[in-house]
């Protein structure tokens, strides 16, 4: 269990770096296969990783709910 917990913060850490280049485009894959991709206003707030459009509507998306990240360049 212990060891889950060192990845699960590495891996926070590590995502928390890259939703700050706003030059990335991120797509998220969700545990169930969904993919989101994330608006360049982007943020994690407590275990939450909330994203927000040009027209003001909030996205959340539960870290623990995280299976992979893709990144691209823009």
């Amino acid at each position: 269990m212990k060891e889950t917990k060192v990845k699960s913060k590495s891996f926070r850490e590590l995502l928390e770096k890259y939703l700050d280049i706003k030059g990335l485009d991120i797509v998220v894959v969700l545990t169930d296969g969904t993919e989101v991709e994330l608006y360049k206003n982007r943020e994690i707030i407590d275990d939450m990783i909330v994203t927000i459009d040009n027209y003001h509507n909030r996205q959340s998306i539960p870290i623990s709910e995280v299976k992979s990240v893709d990144m691209f360049a823009a």
